[in-house]
């Protein structure tokens, strides 16, 4: 089975890079539209967890890259596969400010490692996720920054 083994959406926002850089980084952006978070520390190769209470998953991260504030990158791992499993995709927010505000762009790669049928899953999951998590992050930054 082909599927693509990337996943690109950008937005953009009506807020500064630095109002959204916060919200991609910091515990209270991030629970405010992607999870709960427990802690997060901002240092290449630390990890951290992020928890979907709708879907009762808890997602395992490690910070891969930091740009304060243009670029936010991260690996974690595909749903479809088990914790333990050490194939991850790669998470990456490219932040460019604009005249009206920052237009964010996140990729997501990887989903070729788990090939056939798991790969092919894992991809339209965060397919889906993606479109839905970006209109998150629009409502939440309107509604803190409004």
């Amino acid at each position: 089975m082909n599927f693509p083994d990337r996943i690109e959406r950008t937005i953009d926002l009506p807020h500064a890079p630095e109002r959204v850089w916060a919200a991609l980084t910091t515990p209270e952006g991030l629970s405010g539209w992607f999870g709960t978070v427990a802690d997060i520390d901002l240092t290449p190769g630390s990890d951290f967890d992020l928890r979907f209470e709708k879907e009762e998953h808890t997602a395992h991260l490690r910070i891969a890259a930091v740009e304060p504030p243009r670029r936010f990158a991260y690996t974690w791992g595909m749903i479809t596969l088990p914790e333990d499993d050490p194939r991850k995709t790669f998470v990456e927010f490219v932040l460019e400010p604009t005249a009206a505000g920052t237009r964010l762009t996140v990729t997501e790669t990887g989903f070729a490692q788990a090939g056939g049928e798991l790969g092919a899953e894992a991809h339209r999951m965060n397919t889906g996720g993606w479109e839905g998590k970006f209109d998150e992050l629009a409502a939440y930054l309107n509604v803190v920054h409004a």
